[in-house]
């Protein structure tokens, strides 16, 4: 059972993770951001990892309840990557405190024992488009993916979050500007 973190102390702990990343978060500084004693958040049952699985799992569990109808829509692989890639910019969106202060949120595992996948849907995708013709990511879907992701993710929290860019804004430059990246090229005939 995951203990329930309220939103003051989510709010600390990503201070906590922008000033020390993960390696640096500890109950300890946590209380001290949320102006309480370490005892109390240990009397409630908290702990480093509780506060770690508060921010990661609700980010995994939104992730995975966004891709779910990309996942299972009609479409062409290209048609469905644009789909999910604005999709991880909505998630992104809801959880943007979190992606400013650490870029190492979609690298944590969400639960114990679970190791974080965020790549799966966008290789699903990307498979799709090499077989029906709609995208060209090369022989390593894996590395397409991965770089697909983040060619999505990091900058579109740097123009979300440091320039204040509106959502439409970023979503359509930067998903634009990758998805075109991996998109198969008819060859002109002259």
């Amino acid at each position: 059972m995951v203990q329930t973190v309220d939103a003051e102390l989510v709010q600390a702990t990503i201070a906590v993770l922008g000033e020390r990343g993960f390696n640096g978060l500890t109950l300890e500084r946590v209380a001290e951001v949320a102006g309480r004693a370490r005892s109390t958040l240990w009397r409630q049952g908290l702990t480093r990892d509780h506060l770690i699985q508060a921010l990661v799992g609700e980010l995994a569990d939104d992730f995975q309840s966004s891709m779910f109808p990309v996942l299972t829509a009609e479409g062409s692989g290209r048609e469905r990557l644009e789909r999910g890639l604005t999709e991880l910019c909505a998630v992104i969106d809801r959880h943007l405190p979190l992606m400013l202060a650490t870029d190492e949120a979609f690298h944590q595992s969400p639960r114990p024992g679970e190791p974080p996948d965020y790549l799966r849907p966008f290789m699903t995708f990307l498979r799709e488009g090499a077989a029906d013709g709609t995208l060209a990511p090369g022989d390593d879907v894996i590395e397409a993916a991965d770089a697909v992701f983040n060619g999505v993710a990091w900058p579109y929290v740097h123009l979300r979050g440091r320039h204040q860019w509106p959502v439409d804004r970023a979503q359509r430059v930067v998903v634009g500007l990758v998805l075109n990246g991996v998109t198969a090229r008819r060859e002109e005939t002259t």
